[in-house]
């Protein structure tokens, strides 16, 4: 399935970049096109391999290049009012070459999630290809500003969009990291798992063509509905032999490893971390690809998985194939969309309605206190006179 990407704010543009990073360390080719949009100049600055006519700063008059400092009012405005700069940009995509545009944000920012609803919503105004969203939760940690920007961010995105992947930061981060070091491993994973999914259609010349092949248009009809989604991955390191590679479709070893080996891999998929953590049951439908090296690609044990994931999300839309690649590793990759059940987004959305509940309380109290700081108010020797 072939992508054109629009990185909006800081961490859209990084995890842009990682997903470009896979693509080209793959040779697979999904990325179609990148554009980066921020309203920092160093932010854009910073990026390495978006080209540099790729990178589009909006609200340099207003905001001077500096950002917009957590404001994703400010951030909707300016992307609103410069949005002709994004669209002069888009032009120069290949649309006829691209399956679908995928717009990437951090939703706690300013930025990414002020910006990414207004670009989405005119996208699909623009052209007939899907529109995807991919947003970034802040974690917790990061104040409560942060969980206010992303869950209206949320609601505004999710409305614009074809389909909302989410990663939440939280559910992945690990102590004793860096803060480089943990945004860039997030990254990472980020990208491993989008890859494979949306590589499994694309067939590179020498390659091994999958028995049940998943084609973009599975992936456009597994996200299709709308809603939210959340990705998992697992993948199981095994013993190949060398000469084996790319040769034609043979049986493994033992047919019975192999299926369980399968199963227990898509398992372990499904029920690990996941990018959104989630109650499965309920999501409305399921995409399953397994990759790895053709021998090991047992068709049982993937129609065995498909099953399995039909019985624990209680879906009757659920697609599967396989996805034949070079590689000492069996990885399987499940998609789940249509999601009713997100702790994590309760959960956002009940700090932002108390934080925003506190911010206008005391933005009610504010004129009062800074007149008592200024003024006694009996108009005795102990007040001052301004200068005018």
């Amino acid at each position: 399935m072939k992508f054109a990407l629009v990185g909006v704010g800081q961490a859209g543009g990084k995890v842009m970049e990682a997903i470009m990073a896979y693509d080209d360390r793959t040779g697979v080719g999904f990325v179609a096109d990148a554009i980066a949009v921020n309203t920092a100049r160093a932010d854009l600055i910073g990026l390495e391999t978006t080209p540099l006519d790729r990178r589009i700063l909006v609200g340099g008059t207003r905001l001077k290049g500096h950002g917009t400092g957590a404001d994703n009012e400010l951030g909707a405005d300016v992307a609103s009012e410069d949005l002709d700069e994004v669209m002069r940009a888009v032009d120069g995509v290949a649309v006829h070459d691209i399956d679908a545009f995928l717009v990437v944000a951090g939703l706690g920012g300013g930025t990414g999630s002020g910006a990414a609803p207004v670009i989405a919503r005119e996208l699909r105004r623009r052209y007939t290809e899907p529109v995807y969203g991919l947003g970034i939760l802040p974690g917790r940690t990061e104040g409560s500003i942060y969980s206010l920007n992303a869950a209206r961010s949320f609601v505004t995105f999710v409305d614009q969009v074809d389909n909302l992947l989410l990663f939440d930061n939280d559910a992945w981060r690990e102590g004793g990291e860096s803060l480089r070091t943990g945004y860039d491993r997030l990254n990472d994973e980020l990208a491993r798992r989008l890859g494979v999914l949306f590589s499994a259609g694309e067939v590179r010349e020498g390659q091994a063509v999958g028995e049940s092949v998943v084609d973009a248009s599975e992936i456009i009809n597994t996200l299709g509905s709308g809603g939210i989604s959340t990705i998992g991955y697992a993948a199981t390191a095994v013993d190949r032999p060398k000469a084996r590679l790319f040769a034609r479709r043979t049986p493994a070893p033992d047919v019975g490893d192999a299926t369980n080996r399968v199963l227990s891999t898509v398992r372990r998929a499904a029920l690990g971390r996941l990018t959104l953590p989630c109650e499965l049951a309920g999501a409305e439908r399921a995409l399953l690809v397994v990759a790895g090296p053709p021998e090991y690609l047992d068709r049982r044990g993937i129609e065995r998985a498909r099953r399995w994931i039909e019985e624990t999300t209680g879906s009757m839309e659920v697609r599967g194939g396989d996805y034949p690649l070079d590689s000492d590793y069996v990885a399987a990759v499940v998609l789940f969309s249509g999601l009713s059940n997100v702790p994590r987004i309760e959960e956002l959305k009940g700090v932002a309605v108390e934080t925003q509940r506190r911010m206008r309380e005391i933005e009610a109290e504010a004129p009062e206190g800074l007149r008592d700081l200024t003024w006694s108010g009996d108009g005795d020797e102990g007040d001052l006179d301004p200068l005018f």
